[in-house]
Parts: C-alpha cells; structure tokens; sequence
C-alpha cells in the first residue's frame, strides 16, 4: 500500500513537472516570435535608411556632374561641337547608371531659327535642321549630344517644348538658375523600343550662362541635360543594398501630376510582403519616394525556426525532465548511479581543463612573441621566454612607475623616455586598449636596442582576478626594411630633381623661342607637368624626413615660429591671385619640439587651409592654444573653407588620400601624413573635426616648454 502512495505522489509529481515546463516553453517561444519580428521591423529600417542615403548620394553624384559641365560649358569662349565633346568626355568614364546622354540646348523664337540655325552650323554642326513645333512661342532645341550608354548620339535640332516635363524642368532651371529635374516621361529616343523594354525616364537640367560682362552682367546661352533612364539607375544604385530580399519601387510625379513608378526592383525570394516602408529621397530640388517591402521571415535574424525549435524541445525536455523526476522519485539507487557518473563526467572535465592549460603554456612557450600579464599593482603574475627575452624581466621586478628606467623603455625616436602613464600595461591597467605602440628597449641585455610593438589589454572577468595583459612583438628587422626603403625613396626623389630642372630650363628656352601660342601651349604643359612632379618629389622628400629624421627639441616660441610661416604664404602670394587670406594667431605658448618639423606643420595645415577655399573667397584661418594634459598643450588651426568629406576625418592622415581627389584642388595627398608623422614624434596626437562656423578645425598636442629659454636645448 505504501508503494502504491509513492508511486501516486511520483507521477503526480511527474505531471506537474511537465505541465510547469510546457507552459514555460511556449511562453518563451512567443517572447522569441516577437522578438524576431520586432528584429525584422528593425532590418528592415535600416536598409530603408540605407537605400534612400545610396539614392539620395548617387543623385547628388549625378547634379554635381552636370554643374560641372554646365560650368565648363559656361567657362567656354565659344560652344562648338569639338570643344562640347571634349568637356563631356569625362563622363563615359564616371559609370553613370542609366545616364542615356548629355546635351547642349539653347531657346529661339520663330524670328530666331534661320539665324540660330546658321550659327550652330556654323560651330560643329553642318548637318542640324532646327525643327519647331508650333508657332507664337519660345522653342528649345538640342544643338549636340554624346551618348553616355554607348548607343548612337540623340537626334538633334528637336524642339523639346512639345513635352511637357523637361520644357517645364527648362523653365524652372532658368529661372531658378539650379540644377533641375523634371517630372518622369518616355524620352524621344526610347519611342521606338519594344513596349517590354520601355522605361520611364527624367532629366536633370542646368543653365549656362556666358562670363560676365564689365557690368557683372550674364548672358543666358542655354541648358545641359542629361536623360536618365529610372530602372537601370535604381538597379544600379540599389540591387548590392537590396541582396534580393527586398522589392524596391522609386515613385515620382508624372507631367500630369499622378504618382507613377519610375523603377521597380524586384527579389525573387518567395514569401507574405508582410512589411513595407516609405521614405523619402531628394533628388535635385524634389521629393520623390522609396516604397520597399519585404517579407520578414526572409530578412536576418527574423526568418529562424528557433521560436519552434525552443517549443518543440522544450516540451520534449519537458517530458524529459518529468520523466526524470520519476526515476529520480522511484529509484534512489539509480540516481546514486547517475551522481557516481556525472563525478566521473566532471574528473574527466577537469582533466581536459589540464590538458588544455598544458596545451595552453606549451603554445605560449613557443610563440616568437612576448605575452606578460601583470595585476593590479604591477608585478608580474605570467610571462613567456619570448617576454623574458625581450624585458628581461624580473618576477620580483619594480612598480610600473619604475618600469622606463629598469628596463630601459624608449619611444620610438631611441631617446626620449616613454612616459610611465602612456605606457601599454599603464594604460591596460586603468582600462584603456591599445594597439600597436611602438617604442624601443634598451638595456643591458639589449644595448643596441630593441623595436617592438606593444599591444595592451585589461583581463576581462573571466581571467578571475583584476589585472593587464600586454603582446610584445619584436618589428626591428621589418622597420630596418621600412628605413632601407625610405632611404632608397628619399635618394631616388632627390635624384629626380636634376633632370627636372634640365626639362624645365630647356622647356623655358624654347617657350622664349616659339612665336605663336599654338606651339607655346605644349611648352606651357610640359612646364606644368614639371612642376607637379617637382612638387610631389618635394613632399616625399619632407615626407621621409618626418618620419625619419632626427629629432632635434629646443624650447621654441610657437608664437614666433606661427608669424613666420604667415608671412612666408602670405608673401608668396601674387598680387592678382585670390583674395588675401585673413589670418589671426592668437596668444600661443612656448613649446619643447623641433623647431623646422613645427614649421613644416604649421606650414602645411595653413596652406591646406587657403587652398581648401571656395574660389574668390578670401580663406580665414584662426590659430589657438587651449590647456591640455599636465604638460601639454592643444593648438587648433580653424578655417571656414569646404570642409572634410563625411567618413574621412580620420583617412586624411593616411599616405597619397586625397579627401577632394574630383575637385579642382591639386596636390599630391602627403600634405597631412606629414603632420601626422611630426606628431606623433613628438608624442602627441592630431585629429580633425567640423567648424561649427562651416569648414574645419584640426587639433594637434604637443609638450609645454620652458618659456624662460625659448630656443635653449
């Protein structure tokens, strides 16, 4: 009877168990279902923003194309086929999706077209017949066009007044004076393709305007217009972004005013579109729409079987573990079994944790690198031969603060002490990381010394106590290559400069010589091509010593140093060039550095400063000094010029980037590796932000000096 009521208790028990884990399961599986969706709706947005930034980017790309050919157009004496084609040249090569052509336009009355007619026959266009459509109005009408698809050139001599949409963008461009874009239509070249293939299309427009007169008067000549077909430029913008998950439909106003689909890009991947957005891009002076849907069990992170597969093996486990609970209830002797072998399972565990702790220090042991992790007050708790080897270090060995002069830690240049709270570990054990922190070590075992590059990491909570860890690995050999190579680059650079300077003079000598500026315009080039080559070997040269040159710190006036190099550029500058920048330096302290690399950088971040000015513009450059870290110094050098580029702040430093490479700025992208370089050997750092008053500001540190010895070693 007794067994009886214990096998009753045993499988109510049972019961409850499974009841109680079932309900859970499901439970857990709903929060897991929404919480797919809700990661579903949140791919989705991103993608969304994602799609109208590519749009919206790639839209801008394509007006700030067509200014720069109406602007070239405009700069132009006089517009002829030959000279249109050359300035629209460099467009086939800019891979302008679904761009048909560019062409030139210009308006005439009735009256006017015998006389227009003649004129561009009369300029590169022998064969055009200017054909008006009505009577009582003003026409437009094509003059050239080059294709941009490879097809055939557009007909030219169309009056485009007979379609509403770009004769409305024509209007509004030249009254406006922007770049335009009209309404969607089927372009008159695209008539004749089979209705399958046919394409809604737009142009954008601008107006070309002649130089202006004495008065600051401008005459209008005309329109560009580049036709855009709106499913290859979709297609093209949006197919890498969509990865086929998403159906994509550009919605624009019609000449009618309807809403129409300009392009639709669709994904093959079937499934409920369960999930849609809207948003909104803008393109030239409008608003047009993105409508995009998904099904949201195809987006990731959204489309698992887990919320089922938790279900499932939950109730599975459920039953399991009911099951379990009756064993456990019904067989005392089985459960000592199942602990006899679960002590087993764990003896074998901890002897896999050994063999992994042994596989662990062999690799350690045998790493050409050095691994040393410390505790919170410095001493060594882990170190390999490698570290050993390198540090030569002593269990017993000092505090961090003694670290420099035990071991002999230097920065880079070989001479000047490594500061104990910039040091790798230091900085580790305060809970900072850093990467790749070169600087030498000098000492008994190493007198030459020995480059390395330190990677520093805080122990994370698993390591079970508080502590660093740092990697030592030894880059002596590759930075003795980097050397040899730069030497070699600074020797071929300044070898260059002979030869140079023989084409320049004999380039000069027959400029002299030549009468007529047909056979002077070659010499001028050649005299140009010299320069730019005699420039950028200048800026390797500068280059190479930046990096590599001695350092030589003196207490310097900055102050001093700042009027110097303003004079210099400003001195430098022609009479009937730009505007004379206004330059204001402020109160600036003296600093421990090397008075000719400060120079150059001072140089260098001012004369980015003027040459990043819009033209016409006279640039306006401020300079400061702000506190920084005990013993430092902050300079900012402000201007109100074009700016950085977004996503580039921290790409400028890098060797040849050039931040405006399509712009009308020459140079040859070293400028600001430079700066980077006299920096960071004089410990400290430099870095970029945007003006609040439009252009930038870059900030650079360097050590505070003795201002009672300005110049003084």
């Amino acid at each position: 009877m007794r067994l009886r009521r214990w096998l009753r208790s045993a499988v109510a028990l049972s019961v409850m168990v499974a009841v109680a884990g079932i309900a859970g399961t499901t439970g857990v599986a709903a929060v897991l279902f929404s919480d797919q969706r809700r990661e579903a709706d949140s791919q989705l947005e991103r993608r969304s923003e994602l799609m109208a930034e590519a749009v919206t980017t790639e839209a801008g790309r394509y007006v700030d194309t067509l200014r720069t050919v109406a602007a070239a157009t405009a700069a132009l004496e006089t517009v002829t086929a030959g000279r249109f084609g050359q300035v629209a040249a460099p467009l086939r090569r800019m891979n302008l999706a679904g761009a048909t052509s560019v062409a030139f336009l210009v308006p005439s009355t009735d009256a006017q077209v015998p006389e227009v007619q003649a004129l561009w026959r009369s300029r590169g266009a022998p064969d055009i017949t200017l054909t008006p459509v009505g009577t009582g109005r003003e026409h437009i009408f094509s003059i050239f066009s080059e294709p941009l698809d490879g097809g055939l050139p557009a007909a030219t001599g169309t009056d485009v007044t007979q379609l509403p949409a770009p004769d409305q963008a024509f209007t509004q461009a030249r009254r406006t004076g922007q770049t335009t874009v009209s309404d969607t239509y089927l372009l008159l070249r695209d008539r004749d393709v089979p209705p399958d293939r046919r394409q809604l299309s737009f142009i954008l427009t601008a107006p070309v305007y002649e130089a202006p007169d004495a008065a600051g008067r401008q005459a209008f000549r005309g329109w560009v217009l580049m036709g855009i077909r709106g499913q290859d430029f979709i297609g093209a913008t949006l197919r890498r972004i969509s990865q086929n998950l998403l159906d994509v439909t550009l919605q624009a106003q019609s000449a009618d005013g309807a809403q129409v689909a300009v392009a639709t890009l669709r994904a093959t991947v079937p499934g409920d579109r369960d999930l849609r957005r809207e948003v909104d891009v803008t393109m030239a002076q409008r608003q047009w729409q993105l409508m995009i849907q998904a099904p949201s069990t195809r987006l990731p992170g959204a489309g698992g079987a887990l919320p089922t597969t938790v279900a499932l093996g939950g109730g599975a486990l459920s039953l399991l573990l009911a099951g379990l609970v009756y064993v456990l209830a019904t067989g005392r002797t089985r459960a000592q079994n199942q602990v006899r072998a679960a002590t087993a399972q764990l003896s074998a565990a901890e002897t896999e944790a050994r063999g992994q702790a042994n596989l662990l220090e062999v690799v350690l042991n045998s790493i050409t690198d050095g691994v040393a992790v410390v505790d919170t007050d410095g001493e060594f708790l882990l170190h390999n031969p490698a570290a050993r080897r390198i540090l030569d270090v002593d269990p017993q060995g000092p505090r961090p603060d003694a670290w420099q002069a035990h071991y002999g830690i230097y920065r880079s240049d070989g001479s000047v002490p490594f500061p104990v709270d910039e040091q790798p570990l230091v900085r580790a054990l305060a809970g900072e990381r850093t990467d790749g922190v070169e600087m030498i070590v000098r000492n008994a075992r190493h007198p030459n010394g020995v480059r390395i590059a330190v990677s520093g990491r805080p122990l994370g909570p698993g390591a079970g106590q508080a502590g660093a860890m740092a990697v030592f690995h030894d880059v002596t050999l590759q930075h003795a290559r980097e050397a040899e190579l730069t030497s070699f680059a600074g020797m071929v650079a300044h070898d260059l400069r002979t030869p140079l300077t023989v084409v320049a003079g004999y380039a000069e000598l027959l400029s002299d010589a030549v009468e007529t500026a047909e056979l002077r315009a070659p010499l001028t080039q050649i005299t140009a091509g010299v320069d730019r080559m005699s420039q950028l070997i200048h800026d390797l040269l500068v280059y190479a010593t930046a990096r590599d040159a001695s350092l030589h710190s003196a207490d310097i006036d900055l102050a001093e140093i700042a009027a110097d190099v303003v004079t210099m550029i400003t001195a430098s500058m022609r009479p009937e060039g730009d505007p004379v920048p206004r330059i204001t330096v402020g109160a600036l302290p003296t600093v421990r550095a090397d008075p000719n690399m400060i120079r150059q950088l001072l140089d260098n971040l001012i004369g980015n400063a003027i040459k990043y000015t819009p033209p016409g513009e006279a640039a306006r450059i401020d300079l400061s000094a702000y506190p920084d870290k005990p013993g430092w110094v902050r300079i900012e050098v402000s201007d109100h010029g074009i700016g950085v580029p977004e996503g580039q702040h921290e790409a400028i430093f890098a060797g040849f980037h050039r931040a405006h490479a399509d712009g009308p700025y020459a140079g040859t992208g070293l400028g600001l590796a430079i700066c980077k370089h006299i920096v960071d050997r004089h410990g400290g750092a430099i870095a970029v932000t945007d003006n609040p008053g439009g252009g930038s500001r870059f900030s650079f540190t360097l050590p505070l000096g003795d201002p009672s010895r300005p110049g003084g070693k």
